[in-house]
C-alpha cells in the first residue's frame, strides 16, 4: 500500500508579514503594514526595485491585485508611503519573517531543500554612495531560486568572519551546504557537521 506524502502547511506571505511590528501611529495607518510589505516583496520579485517602479507596477495590475493584498480602498500605496514604510520598518524583524517563511516553503517541497549554496555579493553602486556593510552573504536554494538566509557582512570583517553567525541561524539538519574555496575552513566544516549537515 502506497502511503500518501505528508502534507506540510505553509503560511501565506501575508501571514508571515503579520509578525513584523507596526511602528506607525493609529491615524497614520492608511494601509495594513503586512499588505504594504507583501506588495514590496512581490514587486521586487517581479524586478521592480525602486519605489516609483513598485507603485507603477501596482497600478498596472489594478483592483485584482489590491484585493489580493488586502488594500480595501482599491488603491496601491504611493511612492511616499512605500518610502515611509520601508525606511522605518524594523528590518531585522522583516528579515526574520522572510527567512522563516522561506524555511517553511522549503520544508513543504520534499527533496528540494537538501542543497543550499552560499555566496557573497557586493551591492552594486552602494560603495560610491557611502553605504556601509555593502557585502551580503546569502544562502540560496538554487533549485527553487529561493534565498533562505541573508546577512550583511560588517565592513570590519569578511565573508569567512561572518559565516559563524549565518550558520547559527540556519537549519542544516539533513542538508548539504556548498561554499566557495574561501570557506574551506576547519571551523566552518565542524560547525556544519555539528548541526547535522554536510559540506561540499
Amino acid at each position: 500500500m502506497v502511503q500518501s506524502p505528508e502534507v506540510v502547511s505553509v503560511p501565506s506571505l501575508y501571514e508571515a508579514m503579520c509578525s513584523v511590528p507596526d511602528f506607525r501611529r493609529g491615524q497614520g495607518r492608511r494601509y495594513p503594514l503586512a499588505s504594504v510589505l507583501c506588495f514590496g516583496v512581490a514587486a521586487t520579485l517581479c524586478g521592480y526595485r525602486s519605489y516609483g517602479a513598485m507603485a507603477e507596477w501596482g497600478r498596472n495590475y489594478g483592483p485584482e491585485l489590491c484585493r489580493a493584498l488586502g488594500f480595501g480602498r482599491g488603491r496601491v500605496p504611493s511612492v511616499g508611503t512605500l518610502f515611509a514604510v520601508f525606511s522605518r520598518v524594523d528590518k531585522q524583524a522583516l528579515e526574520a519573517a522572510l527567512n522563516g517563511w522561506a524555511e517553511a516553503v522549503l520544508a513543504a517541497v520534499p527533496g528540494e531543500s537538501r542543497v543550499l549554496a552560499g555566496d557573497g555579493k557586493a551591492l552594486r553602486g552602494s560603495g560610491g554612495q557611502g553605504a556601509v556593510d555593502t557585502l551580503l552573504l546569502s544562502l540560496v536554494s538554487q533549485r527553487l531560486g529561493l534565498t533562505v538566509l541573508q546577512r550583511a557582512v560588517p565592513d570590519a570583517t569578511s565573508e569567512v568572519g561572518a559565516m559563524p553567525e549565518v550558520l547559527r541561524a540556519l537549519v542544516l539538519e539533513g542538508r548539504v551546504l556548498t561554499l566557495d574555496a574561501a570557506h574551506t575552513q576547519k571551523a566552518t566544516a565542524e560547525a556544519v557537521v555539528r548541526k547535522g549537515g554536510t559540506t561540499s
